[in-house]
């Protein structure tokens, strides 16, 4: 994602996670990959309910703050009111932040519930394979342009990267 993005202005990510009872983590803002790679390595799962919500909630928060070029949600499950959820992803919506959903599995409540988050914010949403880690990569290089450069560097990655790539170019295109 790094660097995809340098020849735009370069990317700064903000890992954020949630598990087990309630607990909720958002890393500082980092622009390199090696720091980004030790957050995600430092996280490990616990069982509990989804916060989408308050991911959704926090990220409205930054985004008043500074300007955020997008937002990626991985996950394989929702368990939260959707309608709640939706008013979250409104918020984002307003704030012009659209939400890159990449779904895992096979959960059809979870894939409805991102598509609306997706379409409600004009971001796109893809289902994903965990088998193929490429598809994810090229999934979260492709949000990196978008973050770092807007629609127009997206299609030129796009057509140059096809695939994953070029068909979230294309979902955003339809926005």
């Amino acid at each position: 994602m790094f660097t995809e993005t340098a020849a735009l202005g370069g990317l700064s990510v903000q890992l954020c996670y949630f598990r087990g009872m309630g607990e909720f983590a958002a890393s500082p803002w980092l622009d390199r990959s090696e720091d980004l790679l030790r957050h995600m390595q430092a996280v490990r799962c616990r069982g509990g309910i989804t916060q989408i919500e308050r991911v959704l909630k926090h990220a409205a928060r930054q985004a008043r703050e500074s300007r955020i070029g997008a937002l990626v949600l991985v996950g394989d499950c929702m368990e939260e009111d959707v309608d709640r959820v939706c008013v979250a992803a409104g918020e984002l919506g307003l704030l012009s932040v659209p939400v890159f959903a990449f779904h895992e599995g096979y959960d059809p409540a979870a894939l409805r519930a991102f598509r609306q988050i997706a379409q409600i914010t004009k971001g796109a949403c893809c289902r994903f394979d965990l088998s193929s880690a490429r598809h994810l990569r090229d999934l979260l290089s492709a949000v990196a342009v978008y973050a770092a450069g807007g629609h127009r560097a997206l299609s030129v990655f796009g057509e140059r990267r096809q695939g994953r790539a070029l068909e979230l170019s294309r979902q955003i295109g339809r926005k």
